[in-house]
């Protein structure tokens, strides 16, 4: 019979590349449980429509990339591509915003899009995400960015740098829509790539978004929307500056951010990366006002951001391994279950160790330990059963010393420092 392979875009993850993920996550509840912030779960399968709303139908989301299908009941169902229509629907699902004035939720786990796999993007790509619910205030979207810099920098991550921009508003969005339009229209439409060809009449922010260096190109000359902002954004954009720049985080006015989901507004922002190449974006988000609302809930404002932990792993190199403390050679097969107890009395203490399940010479069985990169072998067969010892070997210097079981904690601690 023959073997089934995983399907193309997606990956097994082993250690230590698994270790990386696990960092993250570790790393983030400390960080965000400080700000306030609370960690939920959400499903990775959501009806169809939740995403065509939120995300927007007009898309290459949509449009191209999600995993979706009928049920055997017929229903369109499809495989989260983003977390924040999911976060949203379940906070108006379970009536948060009828018992908290203010909601901080913080969620990590694959998402799926069907996009050309490549370094730090596959199919199956993990995200950390972080919503904040409730606050309209600016102060709210400066204090988000500054936790994700908070966060970055307890990854130990240095190269970054913070993109900004204000989307504007409902009242102030048309006008500069408008413009854009028009400046589209005057464009050879045959110098645009397909996509902005299509997007250009459907969804025209999107084209200036475009990483495509011919549109990039083009585009240079547009109107900014940052020249369209009414009173109010342009206010609340101002806050967000000034606070940042008290708070000493360095930033870059991008007018030609847009980030690539439909229902961001005001404040927007990635922070990127040119450690990894090319300069790419490891984290994004903003606000977005509104979002609630069309998805049947109240008129709550939002905002939030994601990281991209694929791209974010490409920069954390260095995450070590933990090694364990020690290892138990079993010498005699009468020692085999006396020495399980004993491993479980070192791990109940709080050490970290593997324990032979057969019994093997000691050379092999120290050469495992070796391999194991442990400072500590225990070795336990009959002799030591019979006086009520085990012997401690010192793997880096070789000293070894027979020890009363009931000494054996004590005794590996002081080995081991």
């Amino acid at each position: 019979m023959s073997k089934i392979n995983k399907i193309k875009g997606f990956c097994d993850l082993f250690p230590p590349e698994s270790n990386v993920f696990v960092f993250m996550e570790e790393k983030a509840r400390q960080v965000f449980s400080r700000y306030g912030c609370k960690e939920i779960r959400i499903p990775i399968l959501e009806k169809t429509e939740l995403f065509a709303r939120s995300i927007g139908d007009e898309t290459d989301i949509v449009q191209k990339e999600m995993y979706t299908f009928l049920d055997r009941k017929g229903r369109s169902l499809t495989l989260r591509p983003e977390a924040t229509a999911g976060v949203l629907r379940a906070y108006i699902e379970n009536q948060l915003h009828s018992r908290e004035r203010v909601s901080k939720l913080f969620t990590f786990g694959p998402m799926f899009r069907y996009e050309r796999p490549q370094k730090g993007r596959m199919r199956q790509f993990h995200q950390i995400n972080v919503e904040v619910l409730g606050p309209q205030a600016p102060q709210a979207d400066a204090e988000l960015l500054i936790m994700l810099w908070a966060y970055l920098e307890s990854l130990g991550l240095t190269r970054l740098d913070i993109e900004i921009n204000s989307l504007g508003c409902a009242v102030c969005r048309p006008g500069f829509h408008k413009n854009l339009v028009n400046f589209l229209q005057n464009l050879d439409q045959d110098s645009l790539c397909p996509d902005c060809q299509r997007r250009a009449k459907v969804n025209p922010l999107r084209v200036l978004d475009c990483k495509v260096a011919r549109c990039k190109s083009l585009v240079q000359e547009a109107p900014k929307i940052s020249e369209h902002l009414c009173s109010d954004c342009a206010s609340h954009f101002e806050t967000v500056l000034s606070i940042l720049d008290q708070a000493g985080l360095s930033y870059h006015l991008n007018p030609f951010l847009v980030r690539g989901l439909d229902y961001y507004q005001r404040t927007t922002f990635e922070v990127v990366s040119s450690a990894i190449g090319a300069q790419t974006a490891v984290a994004g988000g903003g606000r977005y006002d509104g979002l609630c609302k069309a998805l049947g809930g109240p008129d709550v404002p939002g905002l939030g951001f994601a990281c991209g932990m694929e791209r974010l792993a490409l920069l954390l190199t260095d995450i070590k391994e933990q090694k364990l403390d020690f290892y138990l050679a079993v010498l005699h097969e009468q020692a085999l279950n006396k020495a399980l107890i004993l491993t479980k009395r070192l791990r109940d203490a709080g050490y970290s160790g593997e324990v032979s399940f057969e019994v093997k010479s000691v050379k092999s069985q120290l050469r495992l330990a070796n391999k194991l990169g442990v400072k500590t072998c225990l070795l336990l067969g009959v002799d030591e059963i019979e006086r009520g010892e085990i012997v401690v070997k010192d793997m880096q210097t070789g000293v070894q010393q027979a020890v009363s079981q009931d000494d054996l904690e004590q005794a590996l601690g002081l080995n081991l420092h």
